[in-house]
């Protein structure tokens, strides 16, 4: 088996259509090694998000090719993509995405139903537990804060026990103290899993908690320095 996680081969890709068309990401390259943490960063609009996505297959390339835990994401149609997704590969976005009208432990079991996993229900309840949510599990969205509500996103995605762990903004709607306690979370599933961790951030703190920190602009990739980093997402705050 690869030690890559990831492996992005000359990525192109494409977002709108006629004179609306722009083009997001150049000739992207990328090795991800297995269990690495990595901190997404970059002025924005400068493609960090939509690499992101495109890691976790969420968007294809207009050429180029993304290697996913050793299978070629380009080689899948779109349910053998989502089947694939939905095992492998744990996403958190920065607005959490919960349906409201579902319980936190309806929430995470839904996808593990979809999957067809067994024990679907007593799985979302060990996540939650793991998260520290054991006394909220038959509240609403609603009825939850922002960091609850956001506990409850990273429960979901990490129950499959994905390979890959990848968080767009984790931090971004809440307030700091929130937030640290959303970022110590993550990194401690990440090594109590040994999950690959891939983190969106304009924040320099969360970037250099990272193992690597890899800097987008113009829609292509370069590595610096923590001092370039932070200088990079204070220009793009």
């Amino acid at each position: 088996m690869s030690d890559k996680a990831i492996e992005l081969h000359d990525v192109d890709l494409s977002l709108g259509k006629g004179p609306a068309r722009v083009h997001i990401l150049k000739s992207v390259s990328l090795s991800v090694e297995r269990g690495e943490a990595i901190g997404l960063v970059g002025p924005s609009g400068s493609g960090k998000s939509t690499l992101l996505m495109t890691m976790a297959g969420l968007e294809r390339p207009d050429s180029g090719r993304v290697i996913v835990e050793g299978s070629d994401l380009s080689g899948m149609n779109e349910d053998a993509l989502a089947r694939f997704r939905g095992r492998r590969i744990g996403i958190v976005f920065q607005s959490f995405h919960l349906i409201p009208t579902m319980t936190a432990i309806e929430n995470v079991a839904l996808p593990l139903e979809l999957a067809d996993m067994p024990d679907a229900f007593a799985r979302a309840e060990k996540e939650l537990h793991a998260v520290g949510l054991g006394e909220r599990l038959h509240h609403y969205p609603s009825q939850l804060s922002g960091g609850e509500q956001q506990r409850v996103a990273i429960a979901r995605a990490v129950a499959p026990d994905p390979a890959i762990l990848v968080a767009d903004e984790p931090t971004g709607n809440l307030d700091e103290k929130t937030g640290g306690s959303i970022v110590d979370l993550l990194f401690a599933l990440r090594r109590d899993r040994g999950a690959t961790l891939i983190l969106v951030t304009h924040d320099p703190a969360l970037a250099r908690s990272c193992d690597r920190t890899v800097r987008l602009r113009s829609g292509r990739i370069e590595e610096g320095s923590e001092d370039a980093v932070e200088g990079s997402l204070a220009a793009g705050a």
